[in-house]
């Protein structure tokens, strides 16, 4: 009788009971917690270098120091991540018994800066800045100014040249294919803060126009009169608003 009794309790303890089978299901397939959107946040760069990507754009705002490049958030700085919590909507109001839907949900915003930097100089009238020609067009140049003075921008601010703008005098002959090309480097002025996509710039002037250019084989090119720069390696000249060397 002992026997058979100890041999049914061995049966009995041999079969796994659902109460304590369940914890071990549990932790191989654990439910989607609240906590996801958190651990979103977790997975960003405490901090970033230009050209690393945050985040897509579908799930953040661009903020201070970054941009949009193919779908995501990408930095535009060197410096530390933030992520700013959209403003909280206000939830569904009640009017005269009639309850109107809340205000569609605001993405997150991220942003990138320096840490302990001074106060962004901003170009101002009268202002000699340093530009770069990213985009050509009949009537005028698309640069984007990269220094004030003696001070590096930390963020980029796009400029136009207009064609009236390009030289002092005869102006009607300007053509801006042969003043400008894409990645020069042009010393000008401000004469105008614009609209508020762009500041309007000038190179009507013997000391302002192009300072640094590369031709068309990709080599450094050398000023040799006022509207022609020289690829030293072809012999080739191209031409060009120049500035004259200060």
């Amino acid at each position: 009788m002992i026997h058979e009794s100890f041999s049914c309790t061995l049966l009995h303890d041999s079969k796994p009971s659902a109460r304590h089978a369940a914890p071990h299901h549990a932790s191989h397939f654990p439910r989607a917690s609240k906590q996801d959107p958190a651990m979103a946040a977790d997975e960003l760069p405490s901090v970033a270098v230009p050209g690393n990507i945050l985040g897509p754009a579908s799930k953040y705002n661009p903020g201070p120091g970054t941009h949009i490049h193919q779908g995501n958030v990408v930095s535009s700085l060197l410096g530390r991540v933030r992520v700013t919590a959209p403003a909280k909507p206000p939830g569904p109001a009640k009017r005269l018994n009639k309850i109107t839907a809340p205000a569609p949900e605001e993405l997150p915003t991220l942003s990138v800066a320096r840490h302990g930097r001074k106060r962004e100089i901003l170009p101002d009238v009268n202002n000699v800045v340093l530009a770069r020609v990213v985009r050509l067009m009949p009537k005028q140049a698309i640069v984007v100014i990269q220094q004030v003075g003696d001070t590096v921008l930390q963020t980029e601010w796009q400029g136009v040249i207009r064609v009236q703008d390009v030289r002092a005098t005869e102006k009607d002959k300007v053509k801006m294919y042969e003043s400008f090309k894409p990645g020069d480097i042009v010393r000008a002025q401000v004469i105008s803060l614009g609209d508020q996509a762009n500041y309007y710039l000038s190179t009507a002037s013997n000391e302002l126009g192009v300072i640094m250019a590369t031709s068309e084989a990709g080599n450094d090119m050398v000023p040799v009169s006022w509207k022609e720069y020289q690829d030293p390696e072809t012999g080739l000249s191209e031409s060009r608003k120049v500035a004259k060397p200060s």
